[in-house]
């Protein structure tokens, strides 16, 4: 038996009698291997062995059960992440990175990224353009994936011990998330498939000092070669499966993102993101309906179908908007030379996204009726008529100053719907403080075709109400 085998045996004896503590595990191994190297392997093997690291050193098993989440929005990109990425240019450029040469190639390879992006094409990443990524994404990226994994924390369906697949992991935004919204109660194993050499050295540089219970493992291959079995335990599949913001640079998305989906566990999820713009958040749509319309997915939030035997043909350009972040101080820097205008200054908070999940579960319990709701998809027979209907809040207020406009889907409608509060009342205030995602129920709402967007507008008015359901 290995040394290895050996401390991980009397670990597995001694989790159900007492913490397990790495100065009395190396008396019982033949070697007598140093207790610094009892706990570097204890560390390692923590997931599969079901244990954390405890503020004294030793160790003890996980609860069983959802993991526990405190999560109240993302105000900021923390200061040790901050402080890792600026020892990271520094050593890369020196203490002067944000000027002369260094800093002109970081703001030349960006302006050159965001061309590529909204020329829709591809992006060669070399440490330079690496590291301009990360000075432009991490912290919109470490925001935005916080907000869906909180929710499905906050409906139970995250488990303590979580083992995650990122596929396209860049450098390193997403996971930080992860890491920093779960607590040091839940062990992850976090794989994350990244094909660039220079963004997996990024990666694995601002995830070097990860805490205890969770192990980022790189993997540097493309989506499209890499074989989720290859780290799967016979029997088993991921918790969780992330496509963040990568979905758009990939070839054909639709069928990697299947064949990953079918690595979950039975009562895991698959999480979407992607860019809030127009082509990619409908990019994004347009792969999780394929997933959902003939499985083997179904949709877990926000574009819940309430119709379950209906299917969403309209755009599905949908967003989600959050509050902005503070400015950090390293893209400040990278700023100021430029003029300081803000050309590389990203705090927004935007995103497209999906959750599906393999059981069924959705995010809304809320059902129309047949007998007292009009479907959206039969609007065409409803214009110039007042209806009641039930759908779900897709947007923030898009007027930019006129009468309020939210997007809203049912799941059945073929071309967009817009909820339109030409009067604002007690009665339909709903409308307006619903946050995104929410089901609304509308009573008496008038139905009309807008020639110039080809769109419904439903108007909410004075005689409407809106009641939030559920």
């Amino acid at each position: 038996m290995s040394e290895r085998d050996e401390i991980l045996d009397n670990a597995r004896y001694l989790r159900n009698v007492r913490p397990v503590d790495p100065e009395e595990i190396h008396e019982y191994v033949s070697t007598a291997p140093h207790p610094a190297v009892v706990r570097q392997t204890l560390r390692e093997a923590a997931f599969d062995l079901g244990m954390r690291e405890r503020e004294d050193g030793t160790f003890a098993p996980v609860e069983d059960g959802p993991a526990s989440v405190t999560f109240h929005g993302v105000e900021s990109f923390p200061e040790a992440h901050a402080r890792r990425l600026e020892d990271l240019l520094v050593e890369t450029y020196g203490a002067g990175w944000a000027d002369g040469e260094s800093g002109g190639t970081l703001r030349e390879r960006l302006r050159r990224t965001k061309e590529a992006y909204f020329g829709g094409r591809d992006v060669a990443y070399d440490r330079d353009t690496a590291l301009a990524y990360a000075l432009y994404h991490l912290p919109d990226y470490y925001a935005a994936v916080q907000y869906p994994l909180a929710d499905l924390a906050a409906d139970g369906l995250l488990p303590r011990r979580l083992r995650v697949l990122e596929v396209g992991a860049g450098v390193g935004g997403p996971a930080l998330g992860v890491h920093d919204l779960l607590g040091e109660e839940t062990l992850v194993e976090y794989h994350a498939v990244e094909p660039s050499d220079d963004a997996a050295d990024v990666f694995e540089r601002l995830l070097g000092d990860h805490r205890p219970g969770f192990r980022p493992i790189v993997h540097r291959e493309t989506a499209e070669a890499f074989d989720p079995a290859s780290v799967l335990p016979d029997g088993e599949g991921f918790d969780l499966v992330l496509f963040a913001n990568v979905l758009s640079e990939l070839v054909d998305p639709e069928p990697v993102a299947r064949r990953y989906a079918e690595s979950l566990a039975p009562d895991g999820s698959l999480l979407l993101l992607a860019p809030a713009d127009r082509n990619t958040a409908i990019g994004m749509r347009q792969v999780e309906r394929a997933l959902a319309d003939d499985g083997p997915l179904s949709v877990y939030a926000p574009t819940v179908r309430l119709w379950p035997n209906d299917r969403p043909t309209d755009r599905g350009w949908s967003f989600e908007v959050k509050p902005d972040l503070a400015v950090p101080g390293f893209q400040r820097e990278l700023d100021r030379p430029a003029g300081g205008e803000g050309e590389f200054v990203n705090v927004d908070v935007q995103y497209a996204y999906a959750t599906l999940r393999r059981d069924g579960r959705t995010a809304v319990d809320a059902r129309p009726s047949h007998a007292r709701h009009a479907k959206l998809a039969d609007s065409e027979d409803n214009v110039t008529q007042r209806v009641d209907f039930l759908a779900l809040k897709l947007s923030h207020d898009l007027s930019e100053g006129g009468n309020p406009l939210f997007k809203m889907s049912d799941g059945s409608e073929s071309v967009d719907h817009y909820a339109v509060l030409t009067r604002r009342s007690a009665l339909n205030d709903a409308l307006v403080h619903a946050d995104y995602g929410d089901p609304l129920a509308f009573e008496n709402a008038l139905v009309l075709w807008n020639d110039d967007e080809e769109s419904y507008n439903v108007v909410v008015d004075g005689e409407t109400i809106v009641d939030q359901v559920g």
